[in-house]
């Protein structure tokens, strides 16, 4: 019910979901994984707004695990082979913001 709730008022859950990220990839650049976070300011927002309308397991975690996993985020490591062509097809498609540690 709140998924489909979601959709009325943003017009997809998708364009709520990119709403946290100004519908655009973050891009990071991080040199080793002790430099990648559990959480960020944006999978908080993310996570305690879901909570306000009503679901559940939706931790800052899982949301920032979920947000890497669609694409919303970019935490290869610059060294990692998926780093190049993952970025590439952000800036294609999106304007880049770019988060370096």
């Amino acid at each position: 019910k709140q998924f489909l709730r979601v959709q009325r008022e943003f017009g997809t859950f998708d364009q709520y979901i990119w709403s946290f990220v100004n519908h655009r990839p973050i891009v990071n650049q991080w040199q080793s994984l002790k430099e990648v976070p559990a959480t960020t300011a944006e999978s908080d927002a993310l996570s305690k707004d879901l909570i306000k309308r009503g679901f559940k397991f939706v931790g800052s975690t899982v949301m920032y695990a979920h947000m890497q996993a669609c694409g919303l985020v970019n935490d290869h490591l610059v060294d990692c082979w998926r780093y190049e062509p993952v970025s590439r097809l952000a800036g294609e498609k999106f304007s880049k913001r770019i988060h370096a540690q």
